[in-house]
């Protein structure tokens, strides 16, 4: 029973951390001699955020849900152990998710104030493709690349 939680946990969280898996999304198609950052493009990125909040705050309701029709009071030390794994691994996935739902609402905002698209160190455009992979990004590829260079040399690994 572990097993099967932790790697349902592990698959939801790898998909919802890493690129987008949306019920019935469908990736933008450029239009030819488009702006960047048109209203269609700005929609577009509005309604997948939208979608994929929508989404994470549905499995919060499961989660929630889950852990109160499984919660019991097990006799036997090493199923109640079981279960406070499961719990714990679920509640460290939704923690992570909350924390990407805060991130949605600001690059919501970033949207709603023209600033998004637009990489916050540099100022060029971050790209299409690279937002389709990441909505939420706010760094253009190579600043990015730098951050996690920097972030390497400070922490030694």
């Amino acid at each position: 029973m572990a097993k099967n939680v932790a790697t349902n946990a592990g698959t939801k969280a790898g998909t919802k951390m890493g690129s987008i898996a949306l019920h019935g999304y469908e990736p933008y198609k450029e239009k030819k001699g488009e702006e960047y950052m048109s209203v269609g493009q700005l929609e577009h990125f509005k309604k997948l955020l939208y979608a994929w909040k929508q989404e994470l705050m549905e499995e919060v309701d499961r989660t929630v849900s889950h852990m109160k029709d499984e919660a019991a009071n097990f006799p036997d030390p090493a199923d109640r152990a079981t279960q406070e794994e499961e719990f714990s691994l679920e509640l460290r996935t939704r923690d992570r998710e909350r924390k990407l739902i805060k991130k949605i609402d600001s690059t919501l905002e970033r949207i709603e104030n023209d600033d998004y698209g637009y990489c916050d160190q540099c100022g060029i455009e971050i790209g299409i493709r690279r937002l389709e992979a990441r909505p939420t990004a706010n760094l253009c590829v190579d600043c990015k690349t730098l951050d996690e260079i920097k972030e390497r040399q400070l922490t030694g690994s």
